[in-house]
């Protein structure tokens, strides 16, 4: 009886180990992916909670910026969580989620050449700030942005088709769904790198170059120097979430490089490392940038994140 329960204990062990390793690899990620998700959703309350933020062009550029940065991360964990319960999708599923990452991680860096041009805008042309920068063209801007990427998602949709699945047994994956293994085509990987690479590129030279006119301009007698120099130091947040932004699109090379010197085990501690802070965090930034930096904003994201706390901690004293 003894060896029957010593052998049944042994089974119910090597049964429950797994399973208390993956809720220990998801709440590594889960923990910090909720906390920022509810900044960032508080902080999409808070743009909505007045007209000031509502009827203002930098704050409506905000918005959009945190509100693809929220989309993303929502994604983004999404699939982690499959990859951790070792759930598999079909082709046509996972490539909904794939692209929907995409286009949402896309938005992020064209949003924030726009907030780079409206500081320019304010501090180069003051006089002509209000007329150049209204809400109309910031809205019309901010939908052919959304066009623009929906676009290269068409663009990929169509690459994908090129793939023969009919020639497949199952349109169910035998892998977990991620970005890197919808390059079904050499075709495909091919042009995520070139497109990935002008966007950046891109990006990166219209923030600099209104960080450039900023400079100049702040060295001219004519210029409100508190005002230029505050617009220098925005540019150079921008410049920051950039290079943050960027950061995601290097992790399945940063990890590939890595499976290649280091254990599984070790790799699998790194994945969870490079996820948090190269796709999870970077996507709470903006809003804990301009929240915390912003006078206008400070005291109602404040006082929205206070009543959260009393809210939750009432909910679980009551419960």
């Amino acid at each position: 009886i003894l060896n029957a329960t010593l052998s049944f204990l042994e089974k119910c062990i090597l049964y429950i180990q797994p399973i208390l390793k993956r809720g220990l690899l998801s709440s590594l990620t889960t923990l910090p992916c909720c906390v920022f998700f509810c900044i960032n959703v508080i902080m999409l309350f808070t743009l909505r909670s007045k007209s000031v933020f509502r009827e203002t062009c930098r704050y409506i550029l905000l918005y959009n910026l945190i509100l693809a940065d929220t989309l993303q991360m929502a994604v983004s964990q999404i699939l982690y969580m499959m990859s951790i319960c070792r759930i598999t999708l079909p082709y046509p599923v996972c490539g909904i989620l794939v692209m929907f990452a995409n286009l949402t991680n896309e938005i992020s860096p064209l949003t924030l050449v726009l907030m780079s041009l409206e500081r320019y805008v304010a501090v180069c042309y003051p006089l002509r700030h209000a007329t150049i920068i209204t809400i109309r063209n910031t809205e019309v801007a901010i939908i052919m942005i959304w066009i623009f990427c929906s676009l290269n998602i068409l663009i990929r949709v169509l690459l994908l088709l090129e793939f023969p699945f009919e020639e497949l047994q199952s349109l169910q994956m035998k892998d977990f769904c991620s970005t890197f293994l919808m390059f079904l085509t050499p075709v495909s990987h091919e042009y995520d790198k070139a497109y990935s690479c002008f966007l950046f590129v891109s990006a990166f030279v219209g923030v600099t170059c209104s960080y450039i006119g900023v400079m100049l301009a702040a060295r001219l007698a004519s210029t409100d120097k508190a005002s230029a120099l505050k617009a220098r130091n925005t540019l150079l947040l921008h410049l920051v979430q950039l290079g943050f932004s960027l950061s995601s699109t290097v992790n399945n090379a940063l990890l590939l490089v890595t499976s290649k010197t280091v254990s599984r085990r070790v790799l699998v501690v790194v994945q969870i490392v490079f996820y948090v802070f190269l796709i999870i965090l970077p996507r709470c930034l903006s809003a804990l940038i301009y929240g915390l930096r912003d006078q206008t904003i400070r005291p109602i994201l404040v006082y929205n994140l206070c009543c959260q706390l009393k809210l939750t901690f009432f909910q679980i004293f009551q419960g």
